[in-house]
């Protein structure tokens, strides 16, 4: 049996959404999402009434009429997603694709990182899967989620993930800062992309004057973090955290401050990427501007 009255309102929203999908300049994204909530909330209220039953058949009776695109699994995300709006904002920043990848998790405070990194890196579908594959939301600080929780402001330091996870297609054992830097340098973007937002790359091995004498910034990185504002010396130790590598970083972003940065920068930023953690050292480290984060390799060849 069709049930005449719901089957019709849904239909109707259907078919007005790919009439306005063909109307010039309508965003058709907004479209989606409002067409797909108003029948998510009609299967709802169908569901109630008639049982589980009804979408399997709303479903054979729309591909008949409409064509595909409208199987017992798509109306259920439908239903899906009208629940998940009465929980969370829908902002038309994002398309249906990532409202159906955040429609799998089931943590609502995951829900509402993922969604807000999307809107404000302006993730693409893959890249936000990305994040959720390499379990960017749990190797988050509790301060940091708390803080998202909140609203409170966020500062470059609480969205840089710990470990980072840095991807390699060889089977190459990291046994120095040599092996560790070609391997970034490999896939630079895949490595921006893991400390966040806004990255850009400047250069390596940077070469910088030191009293008379010209020195190469051996094995680090120089970034600029538009969102920040400011210059990143990227330093790469693949042993436990050492309270020299703070005294050495710290020569470094001197050096930027007071050649490369204009008077529009903010103060550079360094971060020491090392195997292990020294709690004794990050403790007593009273530079602010010093991030300290381990690493951890991700074989992608072993995922295929």
């Amino acid at each position: 049996m069709i049930y005449i009255n719901y089957y019709n309102e849904i239909k109707n929203e259907l078919i007005n959404n790919e009439v306005k999908r063909r109307i010039k300049n309508y965003s058709i994204n907004k479209s989606d999402l409002n067409t797909y909530y108003n029948v998510g909330k009609i299967l709802y209220e169908a569901d109630k009434h008639y049982g589980e039953g009804i979408i399997k058949e709303y479903s054979k009776r729309l591909t008949k009429e409409l064509g595909k695109g409208y199987t017992e699994t798509n109306l259920k995300y439908f239903r899906q997603f009208y629940l998940f709006s009465k929980r969370h904002t829908v902002c038309d920043e994002l398309t249906w694709s990532h409202y159906r990848i955040l429609l799998s998790i089931s943590n609502e405070n995951k829900i509402e990182y993922y969604k807000t990194i999307s809107i404000r890196q302006n993730l693409s579908v893959r890249q936000l899967q990305e994040k959720i594959k390499s379990n960017e939301y749990e190797r988050l600080s509790i301060e940091t989620k708390n803080k998202l929780l909140n609203n409170d402001n966020i500062e470059t330091r609480d969205i840089i993930p710990d470990p980072i996870i840095i991807k390699s297609n060889r089977n190459t054992e990291i046994i120095n800062e040599k092996i560790l830097h070609s391997l970034i340098l490999e896939d630079i973007e895949s490595f921006m992309n893991s400390l966040g937002a806004g990255y850009s790359f400047i250069g390596s091995e940077y070469k910088i004057k030191l009293d008379n004498r010209y020195n190469y910034i051996d094995l680090l990185l120089l970034l600029f973090n538009y969102e920040c504002n400011s210059f990143v010396v990227v330093e790469l130790k693949v042993c436990e955290l050492k309270k020299e590598h703070v005294g050495q970083i710290e020569v470094y972003m001197n050096y930027i401050d007071n050649n490369l940065r204009s008077i529009n920068h903010n103060k550079t930023i360094g971060l020491i990427i090392c195997k292990e953690n020294n709690n004794y050292v990050i403790k007593y480290c009273s530079d602010k501007s010093i991030i300290f984060r381990k690493y951890s390799i991700l074989n992608i060849n072993k995922m295929k």
